[in-house]
């Protein structure tokens, strides 16, 4: 944002406002974070907010403030249409595209209210009046903790504020491993706990927290689910629809199973293949200059990161695989790279 455009947007906030919240489909730990973080700053500046997500996300998830508020456009569609319907100002969080959002991009669409696009994905698409984005961002929390200071609002940052931005930044860097952990990164970091954010606290809601379910199905991922292609450096995962009835399968027990394929010696290239309901959803992970971004659009109608993206395929399990397994000849010597 240039400084003419922070000017019109602290304008904007200047005065109650009826806001809305989006963020994408199957919401992770940046995008519930970000969005209550911002539902919480927004509460502070007196505005009438409304978090809506496309569907349900994971119940490690839940404890954040404002969880209770959150609206699920799946289970309340005619309350949520509604929200959309009478906003002035729409923020879409962690996503760059109105299809990553289903059927509630087609309500944000047609809405005649201000839209602002703060997300840290590759190629957004051009559907907003304000746009806070950043690749160089570790995440949407990360631009959710500066979008506050270019308001002037640092001194508005309290407990429930940190406790979400810290959520966000803690799960898209991996728990702070990944390239995109930078110096500045830990500055916010420590702004964050400062203001209240409860560290180890929130490590062990979002990772020690799991069912016996869910430790039994990473076993049986781990045990009987792994393909390793050396030839390729490639290594997948997938998991059928049986599987996941046969573990009691609950939104988010799947969530860092592909990081297991990526944590192998040698291996650049990680997949999690798994099928629900008719459709195979696809995550890619890589190390070094294999960008799964490209190869995800271009082959899984997906997009996100270089080293991280997602994707879907309409075909079946192992059609799916088949696709993908035939398409690595053709990237071999960038998989056999030392780059």
């Amino acid at each position: 944002m240039n400084p003419s455009e922070v000017k019109k947007v602290k304008t904007l906030l200047s005065k109650p406002k009826n806001i809305v919240i989006v963020t994408h489909w199957s919401p992770d730990g940046d995008a519930i974070g970000s969005s209550l973080g911002l539902y919480n700053y927004l509460i502070k500046k007196k505005h009438q907010v409304t978090v809506i997500t496309p569907n349900d996300y994971p119940s490690f998830l839940t404890w954040m403030k404002g969880n209770n508020k959150i609206l699920d456009f799946q289970k309340k569609e005619t309350a949520a249409k509604k929200s959309v319907a009478k906003a002035d100002l729409i923020f879409c969080l962690d996503f760059n595209s109105l299809k990553r959002i289903d059927k509630l991009g087609d309500e944000v669409s047609k809405s005649s209210a201000l839209k602002f696009i703060i997300d840290h994905h590759l190629q957004p698409e051009d559907f907003a009046d304000y746009m806070l984005h950043s690749v160089a961002a570790c995440s949407t929390c990360e631009l959710i903790y500066d979008f506050i200071n270019l308001m002037g609002d640092k001194k508005l940052l309290d407990k429930d504020i940190a406790n979400c931005l810290y959520t966000g930044i803690m799960t898209d860097t991996g728990s702070f491993r990944f390239p995109s952990t930078t110096s500045k990164t830990h500055l916010i970091l420590s702004d964050l706990i400062k203001a209240g954010a409860e560290n180890a606290d929130i490590h062990n809601r979002i990772y020690d927290d799991n069912t016996e379910s869910r430790l039994k199905l990473l076993g049986y991922c781990l045990n009987e689910k792994l393909t390793v292609l050396k030839e390729y450096r490639t290594a997948f995962f997938a998991l059928n629809a049986n599987d996941l009835d046969r573990f009691n399968y609950r939104k988010g027990d799947t969530e860092g199973v592909v990081n297991y394929a990526l944590s192998i010696a040698g291996i650049r290239f990680a997949v999690f293949f798994v099928e629900r309901d008719g459709i195979v959803k696809v995550s890619f992970r890589s190390k070094g200059s294999f960008d799964v971004n490209k190869f995800a659009r271009a082959h899984f109608s997906g997009g996100g990161h270089a080293n991280a993206a997602g994707g879907m395929s309409e075909l079946s399990l192992n059609k799916t695989i088949d696709k993908f397994v035939s398409l690595l000849k053709q990237y071999e010597k960038q998989l056999l790279s030392k780059k």
